[in-house]
């Protein structure tokens, strides 16, 4: 348009210089001034309205140009893109709205850009070019991530197309845009992510449309339920095997609750009835209105495997496959609510923990796995016999209180335990005790029942080899039990267990040589509870062993005392019990008693019982060893009395044999003296000291003599005192010597 205005504008002025030539040659003809005035005003007037009607047409053009230019930026800016025209002959690139460079450069390079993309895409970009410079493709279009100003990288879809060539059709002339897509290609990533999960998941997948249509499955879902793919799609939900009432039920529960979660019964591809648990979830839009459904199908064959496992674990023991204490109360809390009738005896095998000690715990499990196949036998089919565990067994019989069929079966269960058992080379031969209760004259819990049934059974081990069922009397003397272990729990908490001592007097002098320390259990309500009452069930308990170290550590604090005021230069024999002599540190406990009270051990004797010792006789000798190394003195109490072996006897490092009070009792008849005689005769050849307690009459001293016994205890001298009437009897003594040695100093001066 400028162009053609021009043109005309001098056209005009042409025509002006012409219109004004022409007059200049027409004077010669005599034409006036007015005449050359009239010509000129007439191309004036035709000449100048259309040179301002093209000067506002100029105007008008430039301003339509500047407005399209700001629509045209407004919307490049609004699009995001940039727009690119590139020179290809001169390299020079002209971008508009330009992120990554500056909007007019020269660039040198294939393509110009290079420098900026990410080396990794560089050749696919180039080859993409290529392509459509070859005319392989309409337009170039590449995706690639490029770097901008600040260093970051950017992922971007770069589109442009030739639009203009030479002659020899070689582009000239390239324009396009660039539009940034990272947050496009971040979402794409992120679907692609899902889409591969969904793929891998193991567990079968469906998408469902709003109406329950099959939109799509995941590859799980073919190998679970085999077919095809298409076979599928546009197929309503479905479950085979299960009424549609029940299928429209489901789906009802998921419009109402937006989930459901079953376990349902399917079969998979090879035709096999499998647990399946099936997860339904709603899909909503933005705008919250639901638009699909997702299924999940979990095999369970697995969990259902492991869990079966898992309750064998918990409700069995591996030892006997029996079903264990878990599964006994569980069963038991089942019989009691339905107020059926039923037995429970319970057993356990008398000294099985020294068939464990002495030839192993491998074997002693194969032991009790032999026992419960052989017990099982014998059970009727509405019974069930269980292990409790270690060494104790229960037997559930339903749906019965018939004594005499209960009594029965307690009879063959201690005859099949009693039959020995051949196993490794050994024979070995068990017995047991059955306590008997029943259901609901001898309690109404599981827990109450087992509890008089242990009581019972408790008492049945009195008798040896034998049941017996739970009476009033049996729960009295339990309740008897249970009171008497809660004071001793607090009787040594508050300090009430006190020594009294027994002198050991020489049987032909009658001077004091040692004493006996003895617990007395002194309670400010109950007063002295005797020893053969707390001390068996402080055995049981394990309250034998603090109740041991109180003793110990008294005796050697009150003989300290003594030693220092010159009362007393004899031993105190303290009682080792068998669970105290069992203690793997047994040696530093009495170490550390001693050398708190700053007694020297040469002053200490322990007596241990013949039993303690004969349970693991190598293992006994190496703790006396040990002891005897330390200068401790060690008697052995009750000789006679249990099982003791003569081959032992002489390799057991003692000092002291103690003749049992059973014994010096039976002095009356010669049998008696025999057994006495005999004992004391071992004792001197195996060099030994010997001491008979229990001595309480003149006429057993007179015998004890005879047979060369030099030390007695027992009310004959004393009955055991406490430390305060102790300290008389020794300050008695004293003064009773101090005659004897003042008649020796003069018999001495009447000889010199």
């Amino acid at each position: 348009m400028i162009k053609t205005i021009t043109i005309r504008l001098s056209l005009s002025l042409v025509l002006l210089a012409y219109s004004f030539e022409l007059c200049a040659f027409e004077s010669s003809f005599n034409y006036n001034s007015d005449t050359i005035l009239f010509l000129a005003s007439a191309i004036i007037a035709f000449a100048l309205p259309y040179l301002l009607f093209n000067i506002f047409k100029l105007r008008r053009s430039r301003q339509e140009l500047c407005l399209s230019q700001k629509r045209l930026k407004s919307t490049v800016e609004g699009s995001g893109d940039t727009l690119w025209d590139w020179n290809i002959k001169t390299g020079e690139v002209i971008r508009i709205n330009d992120k990554y460079l500056m909007n007019s450069t020269t660039l040198l390079g294939f393509p110009p850009n290079k420098s900026l993309i990410h080396p990794l895409d560089v050749a696919n970009v180039e080859l993409l070019l290529k392509k459509h410079f070859a005319e392989q493709t309409v337009f170039f279009e590449a995706t690639y991530r490029i770097k901008d100003t600040f260093g970051r990288w950017h992922w971007v879809l770069d589109r442009g197309k030739i639009i203009e060539k030479d002659a020899n059709l070689s582009p000239l002339r390239m324009t396009g845009t660039v539009r940034d897509i990272s947050q496009l290609k971040s979402t794409e990533e992120r679907l692609n992510l899902f889409a591969k999960c969904v793929e891998s998941l193991t567990d079968a997948l469906a998408i469902y449309d709003k109406n329950f249509k099959l939109v799509d499955i995941n590859p799980s879902f073919l190998t679970l339920f085999g077919g095809q793919r298409d076979q599928y799609l546009e197929k309503d939900f479905n479950l085979p095997g299960y009424e549609q009432s029940y299928i429209n039920n489901i789906i009802e529960i998921v419009r109402e609750t937006d989930h459901i979660q079953q376990e349902v019964k399917l079969r998979n591809s090879e035709r096999v009835l499998l647990p399946i648990e099936i997860s339904i979830d709603e899909i909503k839009n933005d705008q919250n209105q639901i638009t699909n459904y997702v299924v999940v199908y979990s095999d369970l064959t697995e969990r259902k495997k492991a869990e079966s496992q898992l309750h064998n674990l918990s409700n069995r023991d591996r030892t006997t496959s029996l079903p264990n204490r878990n599964l006994f109360f569980t069963d038991l809390h089942k019989l009691v609510k339905l107020h059926s009738h039923h037995a429970l005896l319970v057993f356990d095998l008398d000294n099985f923990k020294k068939i464990n000690d002495s030839l192993g715990h491998q074997l002693g499990d194969s032991l009790l796995a032999k026992l419960a196949m052989r017990l099982n036998k014998l059970t009727r089919e509405n019974d069930v016999f269980y292990r409790l565990g270690g060494d104790e067994f229960a037997l559930v019989m339903s749906d019965t209180n018939d004594i005499h069929m209960i009594t029965r079966m307690a009879k063959q269960f201690l005859a099949a335990i009693a039959t020995p058992f051949k196993m490794a080379g050994h024979e070995l031969v068990i017995t047991s005790s059955v306590g008997i209760v029943l259901f609901p004259e001898d309690g109404n819990t599981p827990e109450l029942l087992l509890k008089n049934a242990d009581t019972a059974m408790y008492h049945a081990k009195k008798k040896g080899n034998s049941y017996l069922f739970f009476n009033d009397t049996m729960n009295r003397q339990a309740v008897k039990r249970l009171q008497i272990e809660n004071l001793m729990r607090f009787g040594l908490k508050e300090d009430h267990f006190e020594v009294y001592y027994q002198p050991k007097m020489n049987i032909r002098t009658g001077k004091l040589t040692g004493m006996e320390a003895l617990v007395r259990f002194i309670t400010p309500k109950k007063g002295i509870i005797s020893p053969g009452v707390f001390i068996p069930i402080a055995e049981e308990t394990g309250q034998i062993i603090e109740i041991g170290e109180v003793v110990l550590n008294k005796a050697c604090r009150d003989v300290k005392e003594w030693l220092d005021s010159g009362l007393f230069n004899g031993r105190v024999a303290v009682n080792l019990s068998a669970k105290q002599f069992s203690l793997p540190d047994l040696t530093s406990r009495i170490d550390v008693i001693l050398q708190k009270n700053e007694l020297p051990s040469y002053f200490l004797e322990l007596e241990i019982t013949e039993g303690t010792v004969m349970d693991d006789p190598k293992e006994a000798i190496s703790i006396m060893r040990s002891l005897s190394a330390r200068g401790i003195h060690l008697a052995m109490d009750d000789f006679g009395t249990g099982y003791s072996s003569l081959a032992y006897l002489k390799q057991f490092p003692l000092n002291t044999l103690k003749v049992d009070k059973a014994f010096i009792d039976d002095m009356k008849n010669e049998r008696g003296r025999n057994m006495v005689d005999s004992i004391v005769t071992i004792a001197h050849n195996l060099d030994l000291h010997v001491v008979a307690e229990g001595v309480e009459q003149a006429d057993q001293i007179e015998i004890l003599k005879t047979l060369n016994c030099e030390t007695v205890q027992g009310f004959y001298y004393s009955k055991p005192l406490s430390k305060a009437e102790f300290t008389a009897f020794l300050k008695q003594q004293q003064s009773k010597a101090a005659p004897s040695l003042i008649r020796e100093e003069k018999v001495v001066a009447a000889i010199s």
